[in-house]
């Protein structure tokens, strides 16, 4: 049983949808969760997209209250992340640090992100504060507070919490202040805020000095980071961005000339006609979305429940990414035998080609420049990349889809939504410059 039916199935079982809309909550507990499913499994989404699909056709969303119950309501739970190169955001080139035992070439985890975010000064540029040294981190029980939260019929909730249980990345002191960090090494559209308020509500009376928040996400051998307040710190909803930054431990520095000579040395290799390709036309919104999957399978090769898992969305998106990736010749799916509950079983798992390995030891310049190429070998993408180049703009929806048309890329009926893929692959390649 998925997690979604097994929300289907406590939703009827204990009419929740209706109570929250006499009472305006709902108070379930482990136990009853766990009649149908583990409680872990079932109450933790630190996206938005992956919230299973009952809960989102009917706008609620779960809180914990403490280590056995939790709060069901139509919340507001999730703070959208800005995808990279859509604001003016400087970025800062840092120097390597070197020690023998990190590799910088790869920071696969979300520790050793920290290490090197904390080694390498990033975090004393971005905190303007020198002598950052990590001091805590791991679970904790947050404590007794309550707080009020936004709700999608337009007014709050107040919120009691007794002795829940948080997780924090990292925690790190300086002279002036202390330090929350919720560290992620893919992209997401969005993250939980529970994952800042929480432990900022538990420092918050364990220390003096001020509470700083830092979300950074490192992913494509970039960090991104975030530093949030809440304005009200007894309101959820008050989250506030303060600053943001970018840093790379490479050379970043891509221009529109490097894009052009890109195009000219380029040459088409797919025309896309689908009756002619073995291969999903694209509909995969996120590019920077497909590079982390890309990174996760340097490591190993997954099954497309494990990347929907790690990527935190549905088995229809590992399905549409899987075939982005193969559309650029990146991905590929094979057959593995592996020993499951005594049995042995065969799996599908998906892989990087020789190509995608080769493409993934490269630098963040040339790795950049390289899958720009891939697309470009695309009839589609180099007219259209033309197109914007030299009119320098974005062209319109309606010639991507007249394009798409004429080259019988896809059906009518799906020709609408893998416009907006293509629009957004086309704003990925001219956004490098500005990254």
């Amino acid at each position: 049983m998925n997690t979604n039916e097994a929300w289907e199935k406590l939703i009827e079982k204990y009419n929740i949808i209706d109570k929250i809309k006499k009472d305006g909550a709902f108070y379930i507990t482990a136990k009853q969760i766990g009649e149908f499913k583990e409680p872990r499994l079932m109450a933790k989404w630190d996206s938005s997209e992956a919230l299973p699909k009952v809960f989102k056709h009917n706008n609620i969303n779960i809180l914990p209250v403490s280590r056995g119950e939790y709060v069901l309501s139509d919340f507001k739970l999730y703070e959208p992340i800005p995808e990279l190169g859509q604001r003016d955001v400087q970025m800062l080139k840092v120097e390597r640090p070197i020690y023998d035992s990190i590799d910088i070439e790869n920071i696969t985890s979300e520790s050793n992100a920290i290490h090197v975010l904390i080694l390498s000064k990033i975090l004393d540029d971005f905190l303007s504060e020198d002598d950052n040294v990590s001091t805590f981190s791991g679970r904790m029980s947050t404590g007794v507070f309550s707080f009020y939260v936004d709700r999608h019929r337009g007014t709050s909730l107040n919120v009691n919490v007794n002795k829940a249980q948080c997780e924090i990345d990292g925690g790190v002191e300086n002279s002036n202040s202390v330090v929350i960090l919720e560290a992620k090494n893919v992209v997401r559209s969005d993250f939980h805020i529970r994952q800042l308020y929480y432990p900022y509500r538990l420092w918050k009376n364990k220390v003096n000095k001020p509470i700083r928040l830092v979300f950074l996400i490192y992913s494509n051998q970039i960090y991104r980071l975030f530093e949030y307040r809440f304005t009200d710190i007894k309101n959820y909803s008050s989250i506030e961005l303060v600053r943001t930054k970018n840093y790379s431990l490479q050379d970043t520095d891509i221009s529109l000339l490097d894009l052009y000579n890109v195009y000219e040395n380029t040459h088409v290799n797919y025309d896309d006609n689908m009756k002619k390709s073995n291969t999903p036309f694209i509909q995969a919104n996120s590019f920077e979305k497909l590079i982390s999957i890309l990174e996760i399978l340097c490591e190993e090769s997954k099954t497309k429940d494990e990347i929907s898992n790690i990527m935190q969305f549905d088995l229809r998106q590992a399905d549409y990414y899987f075939n982005a990736g193969k559309y650029l010749g990146l991905l590929k799916k094979i057959s593995v035998k592996e020993e499951a509950e005594g049995k042995i079983r065969n799996f599908t798992k998906i892989c990087l080609t020789s190509l995608g390995k080769e493409v993934m030891k490269l630098n963040y310049k040339e790795r950049q420049l390289k899958l720009v190429s891939f697309i470009l070998e695309h009839k589609i993408f180099r007219k259209l990349f033309f197109i914007t180049y030299d009119g320098g703009k974005m062209p319109d929806k309606k010639e991507i889809i007249k394009i798409m048309k004429k080259n019988n890329v896809c059906g009518d009926g799906q020709i609408e939504r893998r416009s907006s893929t293509v629009e957004s692959w086309l704003k990925w390649i001219f956004s490098l410059p500005n990254i």
